[in-house]
């Protein structure tokens, strides 16, 4: 069995979507690869929230908790459990939140009101299946609430997924749909969109070594991810001539694509210990600080099987500034069922 935690997040398209808290993976493995979800054979609960369709009835029953602490007082946790029924199959329930932290309020006269708080909360149900030996089908409905101070809005989003798995295993490929949905209670009559995403994920075991290579395609149902960034301009004006210097096409086309991948490398010791490396080129281009070398894009992570119990770690470099790290602990409970 392979070891779980709890993560990171990833950068939205600017201004087009809200509910950051959909785009936090649930699993360190993911956070230390810097993906959304993985895409591999595992009886892993943690994972099965970011794809249902790794949903199994090898995954039940399983507890998954985690924790971290992000930036400016920012906490993100989530808590899995999943579950065969008799006739209805296995299903994983969770419930991630994200706490913004504690604000001092103030009226229209500058005079303070008192604190108030702000969160996200996502329940899902998840629920998946074998077509036959090779593809399986996993749904995630999700209702979210949101309550910051006095204001409340609610929406639902719904994850869907389908993987296809060679004979051996080795290689796997999934592609989804995620947070398909929208606001049906709104924060002052303004409705605001989910961060729907297209995407594929695939990975690759070696056949004769240790190791898992991982990959994946983002943000499919949108080719131009770039945007102007005051502070890192992509065209600069010739100090002598005067000339506006900017990227020419090969350079244009080669950033718009690799903004849209992610590789990462998995090590595992006989599902007793892994270690990840992962690498997003968007990320590093987006967190770079001017003229300055940093590890923005960079992600790792391992864990550790210890008597059925998995302890995780993950550490993701957004930027310069910060690096949260994250940590969780997920265990069966089939001794607690039988």
């Amino acid at each position: 069995m392979m070891l779980c935690t709890l993560s990171a997040a990833k950068a939205q398209i600017a201004g087009l979507s809200t509910y950051s808290v959909l785009d936090m993976p649930s699993s360190a493995r993911i956070a230390g690869l810097g993906f959304d979800y993985l895409s591999l054979y595992d009886d892993d609960i943690a994972l099965t929230l970011d794809n249902p369709s790794l949903i199994s009835p090898q995954t039940c029953p399983q507890l998954s908790v985690g924790l971290v602490n992000l930036f400016a007082g920012t906490t993100f946790g989530s808590v899995a459990y999943s579950h065969k029924f008799k006739h209805l199959g296995a299903f994983t329930f969770g419930l991630r939140y994200d706490s913004y932290g504690q604000f001092q309020g103030y009226d229209e006269y500058e005079q303070p009101t008192g604190t108030f708080s702000a969160a996200d909360y996502v329940m899902s149900i998840g629920w998946g299946r074998a077509i036959d030996d090779h593809v399986t089908i996993g749904a995630n409905f999700k209702p979210i609430l949101s309550h910051y101070e006095e204001y409340t809005a609610f929406a639902f989003g719904i994850d869907l997924a389908a993987s296809y798995f060679s004979t051996d295993k080795s290689f796997v490929l999934t592609v989804m749909g995620r947070n398909i949905g929208a606001q049906i209670f709104t924060f002052d009559n303004v409705t605001e969109r989910l961060p729907f995403e297209l995407s594929l994920a695939g990975s690759y075991k070696l056949k004769d070594a240790p190791f898992r290579l991982f990959f994946a395609i983002n943000e499919l149902q949108k080719w131009d991810l770039t945007y102007e960034d005051p502070l890192n301009p992509s065209s600069t004006t010739d100090p002598f001539t005067g000339e506006v210097l900017t990227k020419s096409p090969l350079a244009t086309f080669a950033d718009k694509a690799f903004r849209h991948l992610g590789v990462g490398i998995e090590l595992n010791i006989r599902n007793a210990f892994y270690a990840t490396l992962g690498y997003s080129y968007r990320q590093m281009v987006e967190m770079k600080a001017a003229e300055t070398f940093n590890l923005s894009g960079f992600s790792f992570g391992f864990g550790l099987n210890i008597k059925g119990i998995k302890i995780c770690y993950a550490r993701n470099n957004y930027h310069l500034v910060q690096a949260p790290n994250f940590i969780s602990v997920t265990t069966s409970l089939e001794r607690f069922f039988r």
